[in-house]
């Protein structure tokens, strides 16, 4: 009994310094990153890549390996001001005289390695979401617009043929991934409309009309179609888009409050009216006193 108990206690310890022997690869990448170690980043790497070569998690932080490096960032004064944290430069008289901020350039070699990586990476793990949007996130601020959006549209398409079933870091699903899946794409066209570029309102159709392909109750798309339009002048077909988002969510008072600013746009007052006042029945209490602001005005 006793050379039984020795064994099992052999045993146990053997089995605890094989599991402490072992490299925690994602936290001790996370610990270099943290310290700007680029020369240890990369030895870890190889060392992961020898040691766990289909570990869905080597891919995606040789992918940030490769984005940080690709990154730089130099401080520029110019009279334009810039995006991001920036310095206001005054004259004696208090008037502005220029923007002190940090410009972001990409070297394109290691930003194309970065890609290289997270590609391999969802064709060996197509279902890490992460990873997706990782790769839509590096091209969104590389304001590289028409292939972040092809990347955009291509996950839409994906989503429908693996029906939203979802992972994320460390292969955990996600929950409420449909859910999350497009309100994560409204944040991107969000981000396309926030440009102020005109140019790029075609990009945020044709995501939104994706979208609508495979969730045709998409609220928020109906919407940021008719936003397209309204923007371009063209009143009627902007409208329908919203009468349909209406017909969804009768309830929606931001649905509401576009289909109201359209009819005036058009000038309809009558109509204009009438929807502001569905606004003001199903709307908070700052949309209830913009729509009575409204009805007002319009009555004048």
């Amino acid at each position: 009994m006793k050379n039984k108990k020795i064994i099992v206690f052999i045993a146990y310890l053997l089995i605890s310094q094989i599991g402490f022997g072992q490299t925690d690869f994602p936290t001790k990448f996370s610990v270099f990153c943290q310290a700007k170690d680029t020369l240890a980043e990369r030895k870890l790497l190889e060392k992961w890549q020898h040691e766990k070569p289909n570990d869905p998690e080597l891919y995606t932080s040789y992918f940030n390996y490769y984005f940080s490096k690709s990154k730089n960032e130099v401080v520029t004064l110019t009279t334009e001001e810039p995006e991001g944290e920036k310095l206001i430069l005054k004259d004696s008289l208090n008037q502005i005289t220029g923007f002190l901020g940090a410009q972001t350039s990409y070297d394109e070699f290691y930003f194309t390695r970065g890609i290289h990586y997270i590609n391999e990476g969802i064709r060996k793990f197509p279902n890490r979401l992460d990873m997706y949007f990782g790769k839509i996130y590096a091209y969104g601020q590389h304001k590289k617009w028409d292939i972040f959006t092809k990347e955009i549209i291509t996950v839409i398409t994906y989503s429908a043929k693996n029906k939203n079933q979802w992972t994320w870091t460390n292969n955990e699903p996600v929950e409420n991934s449909e859910d999350f899946f497009l309100s994560s794409i409204q944040s991107y066209i969000n981000q396309l409309y926030r440009t102020g570029d005109n140019r790029l309102l075609n990009n945020m159709k044709q995501i939104s009309e994706t979208v609508l392909k495979y969730y045709p109750n998409n609220v928020e798309s109906l919407s940021n179609i008719s936003v397209v339009y309204l923007l371009n002048g063209e009143y009627d077909k902007g409208l329908a888009p919203l009468l349909k988002a209406e017909k969804i969510n009768p309830k929606d008072y931001i649905v509401l409050g576009n289909i109201a600013q359209t009819y005036k746009l058009k000038g309809n007052k009558e109509m204009s009216i009438k929807y502001y006042k569905k606004m003001l029945k199903y709307g908070d209490g700052q949309t209830k006193e913009f729509a009575k602001e409204q009805i007002a005005n319009l009555k004048k």
